[in-house]
């Protein structure tokens, strides 16, 4: 069974491309994506500012994840917010991912417009319109599998009253959560009694434990990672408490699910015990196939472990010298519209032609600039940036080149990726 509409996701090659997408020169406006592609385009006719992707490294972190995966012996089911590109989704898909997870409504419907068929909303869902259309795509669709999450009885009731006379119930997964953290029932015995209202609600069915656990692990520190072991533990106990009371019996399958892409090590390692015939541990890194230069380089397992050969970073940021107005400063054309800055700021990394900007910083963007201090640079050269927080540069940008080789002289485009925000 097809877990993504393949045929949809292949009409993204016949989109025109026109001034919606920023990242494309003028000159090929009115060629299809497919079109253009065959033109065999370089990084060198594309224009700044502009966010890229690296074809060798988007391969490498699909495999390198997917034999993490199997052999730590959890799911994959990646957050799909990270890029909200479906081609993206189906790569993930065809590595072996089990699902799509999901933040909110409107991606969950821009992910059945491409026949999503696996999806987890990693939140609750409690719009009432929102879960009539929900009930009626599962009742057209037998293959098409979802769950949400509940952290409170108020929930609980307000989803079962949407859901009276709905075609088809839906499931949930109970959220357990930790004093100072985001969503979750904050003790174990308020998520048994949420889980027993699900139990005894119409239109929902109980289908298992859920939650995040990088809110009480901001660094790799021993205090955060003690803190996110601790949490993991008690989603474990949850699970065996729900699972001895019977609270399960209404699904085929039950999912224990936590890890971001910061600590899915150590979900995996606290939570794969309780895997059986019935009951499926998935892990829910999504930053993994784009990686960063920033944050995630820092704090992923790959990085932090030194186990393996590491995940490699697959976008960068190519910003062009406007003005060097005095001396140690100069002015590139990207700013917060381009790229991220909320998990640190993008770093300088070579002037377009190998160039190495060692010793360069980025000290502020504004809407539409960086400050660019201590390199050696002059108006109308081209900076290539690493970035911070692949969450928040894709959805800067419409559509992304692809590059085969962010390191070549002279990268060629084969692939461009859609995003949907």
């Amino acid at each position: 069974m097809e877990l993504i509409d393949r045929a949809k996701v292949a009409e993204l090659a016949g989109e025109r491309l026109d001034f919606r997408f920023k990242a494309i020169p003028a000159e090929a406006w009115g060629l299809t994506v497919a079109e253009y592609l065959a033109t065999a385009p370089g990084l060198d006719g594309l224009g700044t500012p502009l966010l890229t992707l690296d074809a060798a490294a988007l391969d490498h972190n699909l495999r390198t994840m997917a034999a993490w995966c199997e052999q730590a012996g959890v799911g994959l089911a990646p957050h799909g917010k990270t890029s909200m590109a479906p081609a993206l989704w189906q790569r993930h898909l065809d590595a072996g991912a089990c699902a799509v997870t999901l933040a909110n409504l409107p991606q969950l419907r821009v992910g059945r417009a491409f026949g999503l068929r696996r999806v987890h909303l990693a939140n609750t869902l409690l719009d009432p319109a929102g879960l009539r259309w929900l009930s009626a795509e599962l009742a057209a669709d037998p293959e098409f599998r979802f769950a949400s999450w509940v952290d409170s009885t108020r929930a609980v009731a307000l989803m079962s009253g949407a859901l009276r006379g709905a075609p088809a119930p839906v499931d949930v997964c109970v959220e357990l959560g930790a004093p100072g953290g985001r969503t979750g029932c904050r003790t174990l015995s308020e998520a048994v009694e949420v889980a027993r209202a699900v139990h005894a609600a119409p239109g929902l069915r109980l289908a298992g434990v859920s939650g995040y656990e990088g809110p009480l692990g901001p660094d790799a520190s021993p205090a955060s990672l003690s803190a996110v072991t601790g949490y993991l533990r008690g989603m474990a106990e949850l699970h065996r408490q729900l699972a001895g009371e019977g609270l399960f019996d209404e699904v085929d399958e039950v999912w224990v699910t936590a890890g971001g892409s910061a600590f899915f090590d150590t979900a995996a390692e606290e939570l794969a015990p309780l895997a059986d015939d019935r009951t499926r541990v998935v892990v829910r890194a999504g930053a993994y196939l784009a990686h960063d230069d920033g944050f995630y380089r820092g704090i992923s397992p790959f990085g932090r472990r030194g186990a393996g050969e590491p995940l490699r970073a697959a976008l960068h940021g190519w910003a062009r010298v406007v003005s060097a107005p005095e001396p140690g400063l100069a002015l590139l054309d990207a700013g917060k519209r381009d790229l991220p800055v909320d998990l640190g700021l993008p770093a300088p990394q070579e002037v377009r032609g190998g160039k190495p900007l060692t010793g360069a910083t980025v000290s502020a963007l504004n809407d539409q600039h960086a400050y660019l201090r201590d390199a050696e640079v002059a108006v109308g050269d081209v900076v290539r940036l690493g970035i911070s927080h692949p969450c928040t540069a894709f959805d800067r940008w419409t559509l992304i080149p692809v590059l085969d080789d962010a390191d070549a002289d002279r990268p060629r485009v084969v692939d461009l990726v859609r995003t949907f925000f």
